[in-house]
């Protein structure tokens, strides 16, 4: 499966695409940062990122897009334009046929990392080392993207919005019962349970 993650952002964009195979295999495709200017009017902002999102589309042709779910933030300003680029990919999946999951950051940090809490830091430094690189992608919105897209590949699926069923595999590659969960697996779940809490 070709998974294209999307950390969503009116400036900064983060698109990292891997290939995920069988026994927990993943491998880096591409990752990069589609950018647009602060001092552009928000349509043309929104375009240009559509634009990037749309080429690594062609270029990629992924099975799948995760994108990191919106919370609500204290700067409505930032919240709204992640908002917005949110509803351009999913408009731009969807019109492809393209299935789209959505992910919170505390699923992503879990299933990276195993822990919900992890720090960016963290998330980068297992980013790197799960798909061998030598350096952690930068800035932080690639490597974001490609932590999105692991979480996406280890939680077994290309189902739609709101399809993702517990018990798949999870870091650890296993299936099975909460009772043969791993620890990381039983912190993924505490995630998931505190995100449907909060929305």
């Amino acid at each position: 499966m070709r998974i294209l993650g999307v950390d969503p952002g009116l400036t900064r964009c983060g698109l990292g695409v891997i290939d995920a195979g069988r026994s927990r295999k993943i491998e880096l495709v591409d990752v990069s940062v589609a950018r647009s200017s602060a001092d552009a009017e928000v349509p043309q902002r929104l375009a240009t990122i559509a634009d990037a999102f749309d080429a690594a589309l062609d270029k990629h042709r992924p099975d799948a897009v995760a994108l990191e779910r919106v919370f609500a933030q204290h700067n409505v300003r930032t919240v709204m334009g992640t908002a917005q680029i949110s509803g351009v990919v999913m408009a731009t999946a969807a019109r492809r046929g393209i299935p789209v999951a959505l992910y919170t950051p505390s699923e992503v940090k879990a299933a990276v990392t195993g822990s919900g809490r992890a720090d960016k830091a963290q998330v980068g430094f297992m980013v790197a080392k799960l798909l061998g690189l030598e350096s952690i992608p930068g800035p932080a919105d690639a490597a974001d993207a490609l932590a999105i897209a692991i979480a996406h590949a280890w939680r077994g699926g290309a189902g739609a919005v709101g399809t993702r069923t517990a018990g798949t595999a999870g870091p650890a590659g296993s299936q099975g019962s909460a009772g043969s969960a791993t620890p990381a697996q039983q912190r993924w779940a505490e995630a998931e349970r505190a995100a449907r809490k909060r929305g």
